[in-house]
């Protein structure tokens, strides 16, 4: 019966191990992905690819931290160090983009894509957002659409499936002639088409409705960013394809 018993346990841990070594590692991409066209934008190591919107360097408060892209706290919560980044080697129309993120308690941020460099205009100027939110605690949750996975002041995400601070998330934003979806942890949440009428009128009734930037657009390629906010918040395992 011991005999049984430790062989068990033996066959148990040699199973283990293989199915833990199995496991994707963080800022990579398996056979299958790079078959499929997706590409990394970080490696987990560094930069590369990425600098401030509207300069030439990565700001000073990103860092490199659990294999994530780190952008840490301002002196004032909820007041940005001019940190807003983007992935400057390439603009995009059509795309799917896979990222993971956390934050910290009460924080708040934000993915864009469509970034267009405007001087002296912050990086949502004329670009879609899709929050990035610790729903319980931020002081930005009295509207649905302004919860994590939203279309920022345009759409909620629903159903909310977002978890909470300091836990990993992973949204993914597909947009293809227009037609833009997001899909937050395994889930779509959020669905629309650009430049149509419906477009216009949720504009109109949003903050953002008397911006140039938004009146007219966005435009039909452009960059990906992430947005400083003041917040600490991490991102990994950020990779795109073209559609």
């Amino acid at each position: 019966m011991k005999k049984k018993i430790i062989l068990s346990v033996s066959v148990f841990a040699l199973t283990f191990g293989i199915v833990t070594a199995s496991a994707q590692q963080n800022n990579t991409l398996t056979p299958q992905e790079k078959q499929q066209g997706w590409e990394l934008l970080f490696d987990g190591k560094n930069f590369e690819g990425w600098r401030k919107c509207n300069g030439t360097a990565m700001p000073a408060n990103w860092k490199i931290d659990e294999q994530a892209m780190k952008v840490e706290r301002g002196e004032v919560a909820g007041r940005g160090q001019d940190g807003d980044i983007l992935y400057a080697t390439q603009k995009y129309a059509n795309f799917e983009l896979s990222i993971d993120w956390k934050i910290e308690k009460e924080g708040n941020s934000g993915i864009f894509y469509y970034v267009v460099e405007y001087p002296d205009k912050p990086i949502y100027w004329a670009a879609p957002e899709v929050q990035v939110l610790d729903n319980w605690n931020a002081g930005d949750t009295r509207l649905s659409n302004h919860l994590a996975g939203s279309l920022y002041d345009l759409l909620p995400a629903l159903p909310q499936n977002a978890r909470p601070a300091g836990e990993w998330n992973n949204i993914v934003i597909r947009v293809k002639d227009g037609h833009a979806t997001h899909t937050q942890n395994g889930v779509k949440v959020v669905e629309y088409t650009l430049w149509t009428p419906e477009w216009y009128a949720l504009v109109a009734k949003s903050k953002f409705k008397d911006w140039e930037g938004f009146k007219t657009g966005p435009a039909k390629e452009g960059f990906i960013g992430l947005q400083d906010h003041g917040y600490t918040c991490w991102f990994r395992n950020i990779k795109i394809r073209a559609l």
